[in-house]
């Protein structure tokens, strides 16, 4: 069964919580966040990239700058920035997109989850999935930094299979006031409703316990770590219950069919030597090719991929009978990493590889073709997006993806709750 925990979320004073919230910290380059927080001094993105208040040249992940981001976070705390709940809460987190512009594969999509806490135990056991590898560094970075704060900063974005008496619960808990309600900068409106109630508590843990188990849509790292922290405190206090703060993390649990993931590009830094011809002549046996005379190739079903070189955009279709059959190699992503990134140029590890770059589809094809046209980078790839159904099925079989192989919009904002782990357990 899922475990959902209510506890005593720190967040922001509701009139701040448009101020407060950003988005996740691993979005942005250094570069990008300390533009980002420029004449934002309540962004979470202070907290959550604390080398931005450092100067320039500061290491990422130097002391100073964990111990900047514990700085920041008492002295909001101190200064009433951020309250904290009296006694357990959950809460309903509703996003909608309310201008197309940035986001016109989804206008008006609309996604309801509840903020509680998962269980490491879930996680460590199997009953928390996930469909993506870490690397090992990314999550160093934020095991110190939920050390520095005491708290896991940023949520974990979870799924869960349809559960119709879930999706009634949620509709009646939507015709309250909401705590939260403000338009991000992104078109997006973000909603936070406060179960404060104890049978509507109850209502919510007992009708998660036939859940067998959820998946991580994003936030493998954040997860990753957290656990990681869990782990080396039980060490701390051996007679541990269970029942103590770092037992848990951070989560908002979404029903999959409200979720959305868009394409998630690639940017290819050479052609190993080839020119345009010998690539495509290369290609020739793993796709149909044929030049586009319409401009940009946006793929509109799975086996469709989309090539951009300096001569222009192509159409490339997978000869089917070399797909894998297994839930991974079926993908799209590993049909392009197996057959083209390995096979051709011999790029064996796509999460390391200083030759390529990961693209989210909320960017455009535009970007692609200016990152090509300057000379900055040889050719781009354009996808059609994993599905919601495929990542059930890599993780229901204990498999891993291709790096980067899913992009959901859009994104929970950090800042709007916070898990302190340095409490007392609750009963």
């Amino acid at each position: 069964m899922a475990v959902l925990r209510a506890f005593r979320a720190v967040r922001p004073r509701a009139e701040l919580a448009e101020r407060v919230a950003a988005l996740p910290y691993d979005v942005y380059t250094s570069e990008e966040a300390r533009r980002e927080v420029s004449g934002r001094p309540l962004s979470f993105l202070n907290i959550d990239r604390p080398e931005t208040q450092l100067p320039p040249g500061a290491g990422i992940y130097s002391d100073d700058a964990y111990e900047k981001a514990r700085e920041l976070f008492q002295k909001e705390r101190r200064e009433g920035v951020f309250l904290q709940e009296e006694r357990p809460v959950l809460y309903l987190y509703e996003e909608t997109v309310v201008s197309g512009e940035l986001f016109p594969l989804m206008p008006f999509h609309s996604q309801t989850g509840i903020v509680g806490l998962s269980s490491v135990d879930d996680y460590l056991f199997g009953r928390i999935r996930r469909h993506e590898n870490t690397r090992r560094e990314k999550e160093e970075d934020r095991v110190r930094h939920i050390r520095a704060c005491r708290a896991q900063t940023g949520p974990i974005f979870l799924c869960f299979r349809e559960s119709e008496e879930l999706r009634l619960l949620f509709s009646e808990w939507k015709k309250r006031s909401p705590l939260f309600d403000f338009v991000s900068e992104d078109g997006i409106r973000h909603r936070v409703y406060r179960l404060d109630r104890e049978e509507e508590i109850r209502a919510a843990e007992e009708a998660f316990s036939p859940i067998e188990r959820s998946y991580i849509a994003d936030g493998h790292h954040r997860a990753a770590s957290a656990v990681r922290v869990s782990e080396e405190m039980r060490r701390e206090q051996p007679d541990y219950s269970g029942r103590e703060e770092f037992n848990f993390f951070l989560s908002v649990l979404f029903p999959e069919e409200e979720l959305r993931i868009l394409p998630y590009n690639r940017l290819l830094g050479d052609l190993s030597g080839m020119d345009e011809a010998a690539f495509l002549r290369a290609l020739s046996p793993f796709f149909s090719l044929e030049r586009s005379e319409k401009g940009a190739v946006l793929p509109a079903s799975r086996g469709d991929f989309g090539l951009f070189l300096p001569g222009g955009w192509y159409r490339l279709r997978a000869r089917e009978e070399l797909r894998g059959k297994d839930p991974v190699h079926s993908l799209d992503v590993s049909f392009l990493q197996d057959f083209v990134f390995d096979k051709i140029l011999g790029i064996k590890d796509p999460g390391v590889s200083k030759r390529l770059r990961f693209v989210g589809g909320i960017r455009g094809a535009g970007e692609l073709e200016e990152a090509v046209k300057s000379g900055e980078m040889a050719a781009a790839f354009t996808l059609f997006p994993t599905s919601m159904e495929e990542l059930l099925c890599v993780a229901d079989a204990e498999l891993l993806m291709p790096p980067k192989s899913t992009w959901f919009e859009p994104k929970l904002r950090s800042g709007l709750f916070i898990h302190d782990i340095s409490g007392k357990e609750e009963a």
